[in-house]
């Protein structure tokens, strides 16, 4: 986290502050009309109460400071939250009803009070329309104290860029093209299948049974024999981004719907363990498995462009594997 710099911004009458200078200005005609004291004093104690205000809201936001972090991870359309510290440097006075605001759809947070040489941490929660890169610039700091008649601002600069993966849906129907023979694909993974992985030198806790004894004899030293696993399910996330101009609300929103689809596609088959490869018209990302796996896919799919047609079709890098593919057509097959 690293520290930001402040804009000052002006004094704004709130609802509550309007009507109290509504008020005072009734007040004043009758004091003037009939010269009567008590009028008067009444007036004169409104007025100094909207002067007091004003200056005191102004030093409720001396010497504060707010510090962000920004979240590991973001999805269109899903709320996140950004972490904020707000410390007080105040040697002598505490900070009282403090509103902090993030840009665009966040929420406002309230710091009742905050005391001196303290900090208060907390999360602004933002949601992001779409993927790709978000601009946060900057976050508003407001005082409402004493009473709520004004509210004087402070801009603390934020300039967070935050890349927002694709909506990732909660149920979605994939019709897959072959998958009539996941599963049988060899998993190329350390299991307790019938296939020879590899050889390596035996370890103290391995089971003995695995030994390759022939080698043994022939080295004179344990050799430990490796097999793959039984299971391998492999998926091919087939997505034709050559869709040319998407010149209306319509074309972009179906294109978007698409990178969802995929999105939602390689989350879900990496939560079942498979090994997800991901094709587009920009690049491949090859068969994995795992959280890194997922990670450069969500990545890829957040920045993916919509490019010219092509010519010719676009298919997975192993024909044998099953394939999800994704396009403009209208379906996925």
């Amino acid at each position: 986290m690293a520290r930001r710099k402040t804009v000052p911004e002006g004094i704004r009458i709130t609802k509550v502050g309007l009507w109290f200078i509504i008020l005072t200005v009734l007040v004043a005609v009758p004091a003037a009309n009939t010269g009567n004291n008590a009028l008067y004093l009444v007036e004169a104690t409104m007025l100094s109460l909207l002067v007091v205000s004003g200056v005191i809201s102004r030093q409720n936001l001396r010497q504060l400071e707010v510090e962000f972090e920004p979240p590991p991870e973001v999805y269109a359309k899903e709320p996140f939250d950004i972490g904020f510290d707000l410390r007080n440097r105040g040697h002598f006075w505490p900070r009282w009803l403090l509103v902090l605001t993030g840009t665009g759809q966040a929420r406002s947070v309230l710091v009742p009070f905050l005391p001196r040489r303290s900090s208060f941490a907390g999360n602004l929660e933002l949601t992001a329309t779409g993927r790709g890169i978000l601009q946060l610039e900057h976050a508003h700091l407001a005082s409402i104290f004493p009473l709520g008649l004004f509210r004087k601002g402070m801009r603390y600069r934020v300039d967070l860029e935050l890349l927002v993966y694709p909506e990732i849906r909660d149920s979605i129907e994939f019709r897959q093209k072959g998958l009539g023979g996941a599963g049988e694909q060899p998993a190329r993974r350390i299991g307790v299948g019938p296939e020879l992985h590899s050889l390596r030198a035996f370890r103290h806790g391995d089971d003995r049974r695995g030994v390759h004894w022939k080698q043994t004899a022939r080295t004179g030293e344990m050799v430990y024999m490796e097999r793959e696993a039984e299971t391998g399910e492999r998926l091919s996330i087939v997505l034709d981004n050559a869709v040319g101009d998407l010149d209306s609300p319509s074309r972009q929103e179906a294109f978007e719907e698409l990178v969802s689809e995929a999105a939602t596609a390689a989350h879900y088959y990496l939560e079942q363990d498979y090994e997800v490869e991901l094709v587009t018209r920009n690049e491949v990302i090859g068969f994995g498995r795992g959280r890194g796996q997922r990670r450069r896919i969500l990545e890829a799919l957040a920045l993916l462009p919509p490019v010219g047609r092509q010519p010719y079709p676009l298919s997975g890098s192993d024909p044998a594997t099953p394939a999800l593919s994704l396009d403009m057509a209208g379906a996925s097959s």
